[in-house]
C-alpha cells in the first residue's frame, strides 16, 4: 500500500512537471546595447522568474560596437551558430526581439539552416518594414562617424558593409536604389527574389506578437512595428500592413499567419522600449507559457488579428513600474 502511494505521488509529480514546463526563451537586444546592461538583464530575469523558463540574452560580438558596425549577415550567422550549440533549445524555444534585435532574430528564423525551431516570436518595436531615418545615436565619436558615413551614400557597398542600420533603412522616395543596394531587408522580406524556404520558416511560427510603442519617436514610422509603412514614392501617409504588397502578395507568410489567427497586435503607451511591468505581464508573459488559451477577434482598423485579455488579468498585474529596455538616453 505504501509503495502504491509513493508510485501515485511520483506519477502525479511527473505529470505536473510535464504540464507546467515552459520552453526556454532567448532575447536579442537593440542597437547601442549589450546583454550585460541593467535593463536587459532585469527584463530577462523577470520573465524567467514569472514564466518558470530559462531565459538567455544572445550577444553578438561586443554588443554596443557590433550592433552598429557589423553587417547583419554576419550577426545572423554568429547568432545561428550560438543557438545551434545550445542543447536546451533543441526541442524549440521562444524568441524576444528588442528593436533592431528583431532583424537578427528574424534572420535566424529565416536563414539559419538546421537551427532549433522557434515557436513564438515576440517583437517589441521591431523595424520590420524598414525605417526612413537612422535610429538616434547621440554625440559620441562613433555616432558622429556613423552619421558621416550615412551622408555619403546609404546604399553604397561600403556603407552597407560597415554600418548595420543601413541594412534596414528604406527611403520611400528612393526605392529603386534601395532594392538594388540595400543588402539585408529586401532579402529578409523577400522583396526582390522570392525564397520559398524563408517564407515557409517564417510562416511556421505558432504566434507572431507585434508590440508597437505609442510614443515611439525612434522608429520612423512607428507603424513599422506592425509591418506598416509608407507607400513607394511618398512620405504622406502610412499604409497598414494588410494594404502593403508584402501582405497582399504574401512575400514572407504574414498573410498566412494572420488568416490562421497567429498574428497578435499590441500597443503600449510608452516611448521607444519603455514598458511597464503590467504591460509585460499582459502582452508578453502569456506567450512564454504553455497551454495558455487566448481568444482572437478581428480588428477592423488593422485587418490583422487581436487577442483578447485574460479573464484573470487583474489578479497577476503588479503596480505599473516602467522598465527601460535600452541603455541609451536622449
Amino acid at each position: 500500500m505504501k509503495f502504491t502511494l509513493i508510485l501515485i505521488n511520483f506519477l502525479l509529480f511527473t505529470l505536473h512537471s510535464i504540464t507546467t514546463y515552459s520552453l526556454p526563451f532567448v532575447v536579442f537586444h537593440g542597437i547601442s546595447d549589450k546583454c550585460s546592461n541593467g535593463g536587459i538583464t532585469h527584463f530577462t530575469e523577470l520573465l524567467s522568474n514569472w514564466s518558470g523558463s530559462s531565459g538567455h540574452c544572445i550577444e553578438i560580438g561586443n554588443g554596443e560596437w557590433d550592433s552598429w558596425f557589423m553587417p547583419f549577415a554576419k550577426q545572423v550567422d554568429i547568432a545561428c551558430q550560438k543557438l545551434k550549440k545550445m542543447s536546451e533549445l533543441s526541442e524549440g524555444y521562444n524568441m524576444i526581439g528588442l528593436s533592431q534585435g528583431n532583424m537578427v532574430g528574424r534572420g535566424v528564423i529565416e536563414f539559419c539552416d538546421d537551427g532549433p525551431p522557434v515557436r513564438n516570436l515576440i517583437s517589441l518595436a521591431g523595424p520590420h518594414a524598414g525605417i526612413a531615418s537612422i535610429p538616434f545615436c547621440g554625440s559620441g565619436i562613433w555616432c558622429i562617424l556613423a552619421d558621416s558615413l550615412l551622408k555619403l551614400a546609404i546604399y553604397s557597398n561600403f556603407i552597407q558593409a560597415h554600418l548595420a542600420p543601413a541594412g534596414y533603412i528604406k527611403i520611400p522616395t528612393d526605392i529603386a536604389n534601395y532594392r538594388k543596394g540595400c543588402k539585408f531587408l529586401p532579402v529578409l522580406n523577400n522583396e526582390v527574389h522570392r525564397n520559398s524556404t524563408y517564407k515557409k520558416r517564417f510562416a511556421s511560427l505558432e504566434n507572431l506578437v507585434l508590440i508597437m510603442f505609442e510614443k515611439d519617436e525612434i522608429l520612423v514610422p512607428k507603424q513599422t512595428s506592425w509591418f506598416g509603412y509608407y507607400p513607394d514614392g511618398s512620405f504622406t501617409t502610412v499604409l497598414p500592413a494588410h494594404k502593403t504588397k508584402l501582405y497582399t502578395e504574401d512575400w514572407i507568410g504574414l498573410k498566412k499567419l494572420d488568416e490562421a489567427g497567429k498574428v497578435k497586435l499590441f500597443k503600449v503607451c510608452g516611448s521607444h522600449l519603455e514598458i511597464s511591468t503590467s504591460e509585460i505581464k499582459k502582452n508578453i508573459l502569456p506567450y512564454l507559457l504553455d497551454n495558455v488559451s487566448t481568444t482572437v477577434t478581428k480588428s477592423r482598423s488593422s485587418g490583422l488579428l487581436w487577442p483578447s485579455s485574460f479573464d484573470d488579468e487583474e489578479k497577476i498585474l503588479t503596480p505599473a513600474k516602467t522598465i527601460s529596455l535600452r541603455s541609451w538616453k536622449f
